[in-house]
C-alpha cells in the first residue's frame, strides 16, 4: 500500500459520518505503520444500519427481484471485484499480513470464485419451489415448498481472512435475497469498506449492504436487535458463546464458525514426505492464524522420529518477515496482543513438559512488527494445554499413537471438531478413519476439496453451528414455506 485509506460508514447506499468523531487506526502488522482510518461506530450508528437493511428488505426491491435479476446484480459486482483484484490483494498484504501467494489465492482468488459461483448457482440448478404431490387428508390437496430469504442478516467476520470471510457470508446472503449489515473485525476493517465500494459501483439497491465498525457495544446491538433475523459470526468460541446468548432473547437464527484444534493423523504406512507438508502448513500458513489449520499432528510411533526430523528440516527453510519483501514465506501475527497470547501459551507448554524442538521465540533482526518464530513441540500428551487450546499462531504439537483406534480416540478427545486430515497408503483404511473423526472437514491423503464451492464448511462440538460455502451455505439464509391448496374431487 502506498497511501493511507480513510472511510466513513456505509449505510443505506451512502457514505455517512458516524455519531462519534472517534477514528480507529488500522495498523500494518509487519511494519506497525498506520495504513488507514475508519469510524468507531456507536450503537446508534448500528441501529441506523439495521433500519436501512430492514427497510430494504421490507419495502425495497431486492427480496422481490427474481433470482435471475439478483444474479445479474451480483455478477456486476463480481466483475467490479475481479477488475480490482490487484487492489484487494495489495490491501490484504498490508492489512492482514498475508504473504502474496496466500493473498492472491485463498484470501482473494477463492472467495471471488465462490461469489460468482453463488450468483450462477441460484439461477441454474437451484429449486426455489418444489411441488408437493397430491395427498389425501380431510380432502384432496397439493402444494409447493417455497424457499424464501431469511430477512435482515448481521454478518460479523474475523480478522484473519477479512475479505474471504466477508464474501463467503455475503454471497449466499445476497443470493438468497437477504439484506445485510456487515461488521468487520476492528484490526482488519478496510477490506469490508472496499466491498462496500464494489457494491456501490455495481449499483446494488440502497440498504442491501451496510458496513459498520464499532466496539463491543456496537457488536452487541447487531446480535441482539429484534430487527435482525439472523447472525452469522466467525471468531473464537469464547465470543461465539456471547453472540449465541445475545441472540437468544429474540430467538434469531445463529450461524457460528468458531475455533479448532485440528488433528492430522499420519498412519504407519503413510508417505511421510507428503504428509509433512500438512504439518508445515498447519504451523506456517498465515502464521498459524487459521481456525481449520492442522496444528495437532498425531503420528504412528514407528514413524514419529522420521516425521519430526522432516518437519524440523522444513521449518528451517521458512523465511519470516514483512510479506511485502520478496522471499518472505511467513508473515506476522495481527497484533501485539495476539503475539503476547501465543508467547504465553508457549511458556505454558514448556512448563507442562513439552519440548520445543524448533523456534519458541521472536525472529532475530525484526524490531518492528508482530512476529513469532514457527514453533514445534514434541514430547506432548493430548491432556496438555498446548494440545487442547487454540493458539492462533505458528505453533504445532506432535503426539504419537500406537494403532488406528487410539489415533481416533486422541483426534476426538478435543472440545473442537472443525477439521482433520488422514494419511495412509490404503485409501480405504484412511477413509474408514476419516468417518470416525468428529469434524466437519476431513481431507484424505492431501485431498484439497475443502475449498471447493460445492463443499460445506463448519464444525462439530464447540467449533460452531451451521455450515458455510456452496448450497449448504445458501440454505442457512433461506426459510422454507409450505403452501397448500385443495383440489376439487367431484
Amino acid at each position: 500500500m502506498t497511501e493511507d485509506l480513510s472511510y466513513r460508514l456505509y449505510i443505506g447506499g451512502s457514505w455517512t459520518d458516524g455519531e462519534s468523531t472517534s477514528r480507529l487506526e488500522v495498523v500494518n502488522p509487519a511494519t506497525e505503520a498506520v495504513i488507514g482510518l475508519v469510524p468507531q461506530a456507536t450503537r446508534g450508528d448500528v441501529v441506523r444500519a439495521i433500519e436501512a437493511a430492514r427497510w430494504a428488505f421490507d419495502e425495497g426491491p431486492w427480496p422481490r427481484m427474481s433470482p435471475q435479476d439478483r444474479a445479474k446484480a451480483m455478477l456486476r459486482m463480481a466483475e467490479v471485484m475481479e477488475r480490482r483484484m490487484a487492489e484487494i490483494v495489495a490491501l490484504n498484504i498490508a492489512e492482514a499480513g498475508s504473504v502474496p501467494a496466500m493473498a492472491e489465492s485463498v484470501q482473494v482468488g477463492i472467495p471471488l470464485r465462490h461469489f460468482r459461483d453463488m450468483a450462477e448457482r441460484v439461477v441454474s440448478n437451484f429449486a426455489w419451489e418444489k411441488p408437493i404431490m397430491p395427498y389425501v387428508g380431510a380432502g384432496i390437496g397439493q402444494g409447493v415448498l417455497r424457499r424464501e430469504p431469511f430477512g435482515v442478516v448481521g454478518l460479523i467476520s474475523a480478522y484473519n481472512f477479512p475479505f474471504f470471510l466477508s464474501i463467503m457470508k455475503l454471497a449466499p446472503a445476497l443470493a438468497a435475497g437477504c439484506t445485510a449489515v456487515l461488521k468487520p473485525a476492528p484490526t482488519t476493517p478496510l477490506e469490508a469498506f472496499l466491498i462496500a465500494e464494489f457494491a456501490h459501483e455495481a449499483e446494488l439497491p440502497p440498504g442491501v449492504l451496510n458496513v459498520v465498525t464499532g466496539d463491543v457495544g456496537a457488536g452487541q446491538e447487531l446480535t441482539s436487535n429484534p430487527m435482525v433475523d439472523l447472525v452469522s459470526f466467525t471468531g473464537s468460541d469464547t465470543v461465539g458463546r456471547m453472540v449465541y446468548s445475545q441472540a437468544a432473547p429474540t430467538l434469531k437464527k445463529v450461524v457460528l464458525e468458531l475455533g479448532g484444534k485440528s488433528a492430522n493423523v499420519i498412519c504407519d504406512d503413510a508417505n511421510v514426505d507428503l504428509a509433512v507438508t500438512d504439518v508445515l502448513r498447519g504451523i506456517t500458513v498465515h502464521a498459524g492464524q487459521g481456525c481449520s489449520l492442522l496444528t495437532r499432528t498425531l503420528v504412528h510411533r514407528s514413524r514419529y522420529a522420521e516425521l519430526v526430523e522432516k518437519a524440523l528440516a522444513g521449518l528451517a527453510r521458512v523465511t519470516v518477515g514483512d510479506p511485502a519483501v520478496a522471499g518472505t514465506t511467513m508473515g506476522p501475527l495481527i497484533s501485539e496482543a495476539q503475539r503476547a497470547k501465543v508467547e504465553k501459551l508457549v511458556r505454558t507448554g514448556e512448563e507442562e513438559g513439552g519440548r520445543i524442538r524448533f523456534g519458541g521465540g521472536r525472529p532475530a533482526g525484526l524490531d518492528k512488527g508482530f512476529f513469532v518464530e514457527p514453533t514445534l513441540f514434541t514430547e506432548v500428551t493430548n491432556s496438555m494445554t498446548i494440545a487442547r487450546t487454540e493458539f492462533f499462531g505458528p505453533v504445532g504439537v506432535v503426539i504419537p499413537f500406537d494403532d488406528d483406534a487410539q489415533a481416533v480416540r486422541i483426534a476426538n478427545d478435543s472440545p473442537y471438531g472443525l477439521a482433520a486430515a488422514v494419511w495412509a497408503k490404503d485409501p480405504v483404511r484412511a477413509y474408514d478413519i476419516a468417518k470416525q473423526i468428529r469434524a466437519g472437514l476431513v481431507t484424505v491423503n492431501g485431498g484439497g476439496g475443502g475449498l471447493s464451492p460445492h463443499a460445506a464448511f463448519g464444525g462439530y462440538k464447540q467449533s460452531g453451528l451451521g455450515r458455510e460455502w456452496g448450497e449448504h451455505g445458501l440454505d442457512e439464509f433461506l426459510q422454507t414455506k409450505t403452501v397448500t391448496w385443495g383440489v376439487p374431487n367431484g
